[in-house]
């Protein structure tokens, strides 16, 4: 008896998306162009500036990003050090940032909601906005992945705290490109 598999396009595209990463590819589009994260206090793969951690003004980096997917109806950003200690600590969660936006200023407001409608979400230092790179003293360099979804709609998230968790969970499905940007940080 022969069986058959059949793997929605979506859940397929999710799938493959998560391997390339993994893979240690950046940037996914499906269908069209591909969307590229950069900022202008550091270079991929390069050395976050203390001014953007919890040893400086623990501000948010300027973020830009091109080539979006004309059909993008909002982004969502989450930024995370998979090399904490504990397991992946979450450092910022952003989602419904309108779709015509291209870059987020340096040192946002940290607040659930800002003026053009984008929400915030709470990190895992128990805070709503952006919290810097923090690693242990002498735990050498964590890598932090900014981390910019394009999507196909706005998230409508009922929890009553929103996290990480609650906005990859209203975002399957709806992503039409992403990319990453990783930066690096340790304190001595």
């Amino acid at each position: 008896m022969e069986k058959i598999f059949h793997i929605n396009p979506p859940a397929l595209l999710s799938l493959m998306g998560a391997l390339l990463i993994s893979v240690g590819i950046p940037n996914i589009s499906i269908g069209g162009s591909v969307m590229h994260l950069t900022s202008s206090a550091f270079k991929n793969e390069g050395v976050i500036p203390g001014k953007y951690t919890c040893d400086g003004e623990d501000v948010s980096p300027a973020l830009s990003w091109t080539a979006a997917p004309d059909k993008t109806k909002s982004f969502a950003l989450i930024c995370d050090d998979p090399d904490a200690p504990a397991g992946t600590w979450v450092h910022w969660v952003m989602y419904n940032i309108p779709p015509k936006t291209k870059q987020l200023p340096e040192s946002v407001e940290t607040k659930p909601k800002l003026a053009d409608d984008t929400r915030q979400g709470e990190n895992d230092f128990g805070k709503i906005g952006y919290g810097g790179a923090c690693p242990p003293p002498g735990h050498g360099y964590h890598r932090y992945f900014f981390k910019l979804y394009a999507l196909d709609s706005l998230l409508d998230i009922k929890d009553k705290t929103v996290d990480k968790q609650s906005v990859t969970k209203a975002m399957k499905g709806h992503v039409l490109a992403e990319s990453h940007l990783m930066g690096k940080y340790e304190r001595k």
